[in-house]
């Protein structure tokens, strides 16, 4: 086990290298606009756009800045500055990590709370009634897209607009440390709404494998031993069934930790995903490099996990 792990941490280290000669590549090789011209403001004169280019270090050849980039990165884990503000790109970044924190961390809740659940009593009354509403439901969870659903959700339970405010504080965001009721009176509409989809998904994906696992010849066993059906489907099928739901899970989190971009912006969370938005529309290569070299973490880290998990969750796995 500490082998595996260590060889795929460095393969963390190969990759990350590989994500950030990406993104500079296609945000400064091939940029869609100048970052000097677009900090010098409207109608520059040519002289403030290159004393700009000069004082950003945009005048080097290309490999030299990406030497130098690289070289702070892992001698002091310094990410630059901002093109824009010329603010410290770590410590923007972990300014705003705490809302996608949170943002992340509600809504893997609330949709593992609501869709496993559903996934397992959908299989094991599959075809009854209960499993036609809710896979229905489900299917059209996944059909509505995250954008519109938080603006149909705003529209009607938000506390200043909604049609039936029932949700107050949704759209502005209240950190927790400086009031935890107002924190989670602000996010409890988000996680809902970013949690819908996933939900639906886990919930569908859970009863097709459950469906197929309580065929197996070892849960006829287990029931000819004599065992409880509520521990027969718990302990050997929802086990063996759930191994897939670990291996999106990780993908899910690391990917949301990345920045969840729609919903940030809908519900106007400032988080990874807004400030990547921002960045993006700016041409802040600083900023865009931080932002995606975090969420390359995110997702390599949390398969790792998943890798690990394994282990512990199928006896069958070995490393």
């Amino acid at each position: 086990m500490g082998t595996y792990i260590i060889r795929r941490l460095l393969w963390v280290v190969v990759l990350l290298f590989l994500v950030s000669l990406l993104t500079f590549i296609i945000f400064n090789v091939f940029p869609s606009a100048d970052p000097a011209a677009l900090r010098a403001g409207r109608q520059p004169s040519p002289e403030l756009v290159e004393q700009i280019r000069k004082n950003l270090g945009l005048d080097r050849p290309k490999i030299v800045q990406f030497g130098d980039y690289m070289k702070d990165l892992v001698l002091h884990f310094d990410l630059g500055y901002s093109f824009q503000n010329n603010a410290s790109v770590k410590s923007q970044i972990f300014d705003r990590l705490p809302a996608t924190l949170s943002l992340t961390a509600g809504a893997v809740v609330v949709w593992l709370l609501i869709g496993l659940p559903i996934g397992i009593i959908s299989a094991i009354k599959r075809r009854s009634l209960l499993d036609r509403i809710t896979m229905g439901a489900a299917l059209v969870a996944i059909s509505a897209p995250v954008y519109w659903l938080g603006l149909v959700a705003l529209y009607l339970f938000a506390s200043d607009i909604g049609v039936v405010p029932l949700f107050s504080g949704s759209g502005s965001y209240v950190p927790f440390s400086e009031d935890p009721g107002k924190w989670f009176s602000s996010l409890l509409l988000p996680w809902m709404v970013l949690a819908a989809s996933f939900a639906a998904f886990y919930a569908r994906l859970l009863r097709g494998n459950l469906i197929e696992t309580m065929s197996e010849d070892y849960i006829r066993t287990a029931r000819a031993k004599g065992l409880r059906e509520r521990r027969v489907i718990m302990r050997h099928g929802v086990r063996s069934a759930i191994t897939p739901i670990v291996t999106v899970l990780g993908l899910d989190v690391g990917i949301l930790l990345g920045g969840a971009i729609l919903t940030e912006s809908v519900f106007n969370i400032p988080g990874i995903g807004r400030l990547a938005y921002d960045s993006i529309i700016r041409s802040d290569l600083p900023m865009i490099q931080g932002t995606v070299l975090l969420g390359a973490f995110f997702i390599v880290v949390a398969n790792l996990v998943v890798d690990v998990a394994y282990a512990f969750l199928d006896p069958r796995v070995r490393y």
